[in-house]
């Protein structure tokens, strides 16, 4: 029996969710903690915390950092969500320009 590889060429329709989304409804509720112990454990503010659970701020790299910390993880888990997130947004509001754009092959592929 061979193993087969599948690759995906495309970015699904349904919109990743942002990390927001998962300290908003996952990682408070499970911590049992209100937003603002969670702000000052963080060492950011209330109002920082409450723009990224609105999906109005991103998670930069320093953030990620105390995320991880914060929720025992890895930055890198938040800053692929972010990633995901912002690119699944930015194709869509490029998807006509970039039709225009020719592709040159795989080129840099390792």
């Amino acid at each position: 029996m061979t193993k087969q590889e599948h690759t995906v060429n495309k970015r699904p329709d349904r919109v990743p969710t942002h990390p927001g989304s998962i300290i908003y409804e996952d990682v408070l509720p499970a911590l049992k903690i209100s937003v603002i112990k969670a702000a000052k454990e963080l060492h950011i503010s209330r109002q920082a915390l409450h723009k990224i659970m609105a999906e109005k701020a991103s998670i930069t790299p320093e953030m990620a950092l105390k995320l991880a910390k914060f929720c025992g993880n890895t930055p890198s888990f938040w800053l692929r969500m972010q990633q995901q997130w912002d690119l699944w947004h930015t194709e869509k509001k490029l998807r006509e320009e970039l039709k225009d754009i020719p592709s040159h092959g795989e080129l840099f592929l390792p």
